[in-house]
């Protein structure tokens, strides 16, 4: 299990996977999720590249470095977006493309907005550009309060979340128990303040600073996050969407096929 330990202020453990050889990628999971989402991905993406797969602080095994109660423990955008700069920086990973799923993908248009020299290229999977765009229940998710009732009891949180994660893939039920066993490792603090920075995240207005190529991959049925994120291809000029018709928020998982072909079509081309 590779782990790197990131500087201070976020002084904390980085836990990632590394599978395949070539050029760089890297992939990026959504909220409460973790590298084992992109596992049956980065397997077959492995084959042509250098695949490179970490838990975001807070989120399956990444976690505070030792007893040091100065580190800063920060689950926000803009820290995961710090996060995968120094990641690069310590694998002398001098550019990558980066590929993002819900909130992972936000953080990769945030990371070719702030650091264009080093992202080569973004795939966004059932992100969202405007927070706003989140449907309700991710919004709750947001409020410190709720959060807090929602660990105070945490059973009902859980059945709540399952059956959220049970209608947001064709085969719901495997994707229910890969995510709820991600949940189980998540604490207070990085459940309710990721998603809450996430639904304060609006790159609407930055999106025409973006010149490397982006590829958006949205299910139809996604009932997590609005498929119809039209900025992307209105604001970036070389930009294109890949719309599943008979996909939820997880379009690796609904249609693998297509969504592997996707992906290795973009990242190949020149």
């Amino acid at each position: 299990m590779p782990l790197l330990t990131t500087d201070p202020p976020h002084r904390s453990i980085i836990h990632y996977e590394v599978y395949g050889k070539g050029r760089p990628v890297l992939f990026l999971h959504g909220w409460l999720g973790s590298w084992q989402l992109w596992r049956p991905t980065i397997e077959k993406v492995g084959e042509q590249y250098r695949t490179y797969s970490l838990d975001f602080w807070g989120f399956g095994e990444s976690r505070k470095a030792g007893t040091n109660e100065e580190a800063v423990q920060e689950f926000s955008v803009d820290a995961y977006v710090d996060m995968v700069r120094q990641f690069m920086d310590r694998l002398g990973i001098p550019k990558a493309a980066v590929v993002g799923h819900s909130m992972g993908g936000t953080v990769a248009l945030k990371c070719a907005l702030q650091y264009p020299e080093r992202i080569v290229r973004v795939g966004v999977v059932g992100s969202p550009v405007n927070g706003e765009s989140l449907y309700l229940g991710l919004k709750i998710g947001g409020n410190p309060v709720m959060a807090g009732l929602g660990f105070a009891f945490y059973p009902i949180l859980r059945a709540i979340v399952g059956t959220y994660l049970y209608f947001s893939a064709n085969d719901g039920a495997a994707v229910r128990r890969m995510m709820l066993d991600d949940l189980s490792r998540v604490n207070l603090q990085s459940f309710f303040q990721s998603i809450g920075t996430l639904r304060r995240t609006d790159l609407t207005h930055q999106l025409h600073r973006i010149h490397q190529p982006v590829l958006g991959m949205y299910g139809k049925k996604d009932i997590i996050v609005h498929y119809n994120q039209h900025e992307l291809v209105g604001k970036i000029e070389n930009a294109q969407l890949s719309l599943f018709d008979n996909a939820g928020h997880f379009p690796m998982a609904d249609d693998p096929e297509r969504f592997i072909n996707d992906l290795l079509n973009f990242l190949d081309a020149r």
